[in-house]
């Protein structure tokens, strides 16, 4: 009879009750009721951080009409329509109470809640004045129940009628310090310390722990603001988020390591490699993989709602290379755009999922309130002093909130760059604590997602570095965020060259391919990828013994999607000749035809394709008389034909071309033999 409703899936100070269904039973009405009361009573053991006076006396109220609704239920038969119909709007009103109840102690919640101090009031005056209501048209005299409990609740009502429901003077007062304190910000003041601490104690936020709570829930908020189209309450939502990213910061001088963001350097950017760079399906501003996607007078491509939010903010120049655009006009990318579709098509991605995180994109290049930008700037600057003149401590907790403070956020990261933050970070690599070497590498990793902080890393000498940290890092952890950072380096052209002619680079990516954790061959394969888009790269590939190790992992990992990706770096390689000739003498032919019919993934079947088409290139006859007797490879190739990209219908047709002819050569061949031996035989 009670609505079940996950806490994920209710936003907060939503009330969603439901009606009870028409010919509900009575019995069955009045026993919700009572469990519905028992649950309002529990929350007596809950802290309440704010409105601590209204929960009370809501909760007392609740728990006097408890013990009515427990006597009435031994007198169910006699219950008229007109006391059904009464007790029916109780319970849609006790559902609201619960809810309301729910989140006023809900963990994340307090500063918010605190924020909407008027509105919840409100709520408890409301809700209160309805069971008043109520109960004034409730016939007592037609139930049989006690006198005393008749004048218990007829005293209720009165009271219930006159509840006052206001705001505690503490709440009231907190909340002015908290407006004033967003107010110092946004006017480029870092405010005072002591006041800040008083806020954070009349919430009883005393721990960090407690701090990164709220900090998320801000965030998921925020995330459900944009998703639902809805902004309205963005201003105060970024706002509270900057102070609280402050307080977590600055305030606090231990932190909770056990938070480690579990996603570093495993996330979707590394789930599928495709024939491009698996970066040019993301838009550069949003960070979503792009449903329209448009080209600007630069040249770049993004899609058309982050460019067009971010022209309306005033912005005239490029977001990704920082040159002024020369007009607004937006090209769209129909070519991108096909093969965003079939990528999607071919990975079960909803683009309709896709458009709706794609409202995203203003809490990712713009701070969302002048609150907020101020207040990680000020955020910042300390971070970076800290890493600069901390001692080790304070360097390996700054180095872990900005590890948190970059995460998926190209404003906060901005911000980050432009304090100086990367120099100092890339000085901690060399630390022999391993846990302050892994924060370093993880801090960068998200730092390298933007073209300045790649030009920065680049500039200061990071590179070598990173190779060091992904050769020998003191964790694994370190090692395979190391290679997606690699990932990223590589994802600007200008930067593949230096990269591979570091010495140490593709061979440290191979070891981990081949000893890594799965994380760290996926990291450490797609890192490759990008490498290899720099020709001179592929042969250096070879010579560190790419070719076995990557045919090695195909045959060991269980993983479609590493499969997939481990035959493109091979694709790539094999379109030379020495890479051709490699891939067969490891006789890795008969491997490559197996997954081409077993692998679940049409781009691995495509890869597939593209290899054995090089090999026929590049090997000639010995390959070719190979694949004329694989009697399932022409229908797989057909198929391809029609199912396929255009890309794997060019190879595949090509590959039919070049097997027919070898047939009717071969057939040819054999019939001249015939005649000749017929000749011989008749003379």
């Amino acid at each position: 009879m009670i609505q079940k409703f996950d806490r994920n899936d209710r936003r907060i100070l939503k009330l969603p009750a439901v009606h009870p269904c028409e010919g509900i039973s009575p019995a069955t009405l009045l026993e919700s009721l009572i469990t519905l009361s028992h649950l309002i009573c529990d929350y007596q053991s809950k802290f309440f951080a704010t409105q601590r006076k209204n929960a009370r006396e809501t909760i007392r109220q609740i728990s006097i009409l408890s013990i009515f609704f427990e006597e009435i239920r031994e007198n169910i038969p006699n219950l008229s329509n007109s006391i059904v119909l009464c007790l029916s709007e109780l319970h849609i009103t006790f559902q609201r109470i619960q809810f309301l109840l729910d989140d006023c102690t809900r963990e994340g919640a307090r500063i918010l809640i605190l924020m909407k101090s008027h509105f919840v009031a409100t709520q408890f005056r409301t809700l209160i004045r309805v069971v008043a209501t109520a109960l004034d048209v409730l016939p007592l005299n037609s139930i049989e129940v006690s006198c005393e409990i008749k004048e218990l609740v007829e005293m209720l009502t009165k009271q219930a009628r006159k509840a006052k429901m206001e705001i505690d003077p503490e709440d009231e007062t907190a909340m002015k310090r908290v407006l004033l304190v967003l107010n110092q910000f946004e006017n480029k003041f870092e405010p005072d310390p002591f006041m800040i601490r008083n806020i954070l104690a009349h919430l009883d936020i005393k721990t960090w722990a407690e701090c990164h709570r709220e900090i998320k829930f801000l965030d998921e908020e925020i995330r459900a603001e944009y998703s639902d189209g809805d902004e309205r309450e963005l201003p105060l939502l970024t706002s509270l988020l900057g102070l609280l990213s402050y307080c977590r910061g600055v305030l606090f001088e231990d932190c909770d390591f056990g938070y480690i963001d579990q996603t570093d350097g495993r996330n979707s950017n590394f789930e599928v490699l495709s024939c491009l760079n698996p970066e040019d399906f993301r838009c550069p501003i949003s960070l979503e993989l792009m449903t329209d996607p448009v080209t600007v007078s630069t040249g770049q491509t993004y899609d058309r709602v982050s460019i067009q939010k971010w022209l309306k903010s005033g912005n005239m120049i490029c977001p990704k290379t920082g040159e002024k655009l020369t007009s607004t006009e937006m090209v769209p990318n129909t070519s991108l755009k096909k093969l965003i579709q079939q990528f999607c098509a071919e990975y079960g991605v909803s683009l309709a999922k896709s458009r709706k995180k794609n409202r995203d994109i203003s809490r990712t290049i713009l701070p969302g309130s002048p609150a907020n930008g101020e207040a990680i700037r000020f955020l910042s600057e300390f971070l970076t002093v800290s890493l600069g003149y901390g001692n080790d401590h304070q360097k390996k907790r700054a180095a872990y909130e900005i590890r948190l403070l970059a995460k998926s956020n190209l404003f906060n990261r901005s911000c980050l760059i432009e304090s100086g933050s990367i120099p100092p970070l890339l000085e901690l690599l060399d630390s022999s604590d391993p846990s302050m070497q892994e924060n370093a590498i993880s801090a960068l990793l998200k730092l390298s997602k933007q073209p300045r902080g790649q030009k920065s890393i680049i500039e200061n000498g990071g590179l070598k570095s990173i190779i060091a940290v992904l050769k020998s890092g003191k964790k694994t952890e370190a090692k395979q965020i190391a290679a997606a950072t690699v990932f990223y380096l590589s994802s600007a052209h200008e930067y593949r060259k230096m990269i591979g002619e570091n010495k140490e680079t593709i061979p440290s990516l191979l070891e981990l391919i081949r000893s890594g954790t799965s994380c760290g061959k996926k990291n450490s394969v797609v890192a490759l990828f990008a490498l290899l888009f720099y020709h001179r790269n592929r042969q250096r590939a070879l010579s560190a013994g790419a070719v076995p190790i990557l045919l090695g992992l195909l045959e060991s990992s269980e993983r479609v999607e590493l499969k997939t990706d481990t035959l493109a770096v091979l694709s790539t390689l094999a379109d030379s000749f020495e890479g051709s000739m490699e891939i067969v003498q490891a006789s890795a032919l008969p491997l490559i035809l197996r997954l081409l019919n077993s692998i679940e993934t049409r781009a691995g079947k495509e890869y597939c394709v593209s290899i054995l088409h090089s090999l026929c290139l590049n090997c000639g006859s010995d390959v070719v008389v190979v694949l004329a007797n694989d009697a399932s490879l022409m229908t797989t190739l057909y198929s391809l034909l029609t199912e396929g990209t255009s890309h794997a219908g060019r190879k595949s047709r090509s590959l039919i071309k070049i097997l027919q002819k070898f047939c009717e050569t071969r057939s040819a061949r054999s019939i001249r033999d015939v005649r000749q031996e017929q000749f011989v035989n008749v003379r």
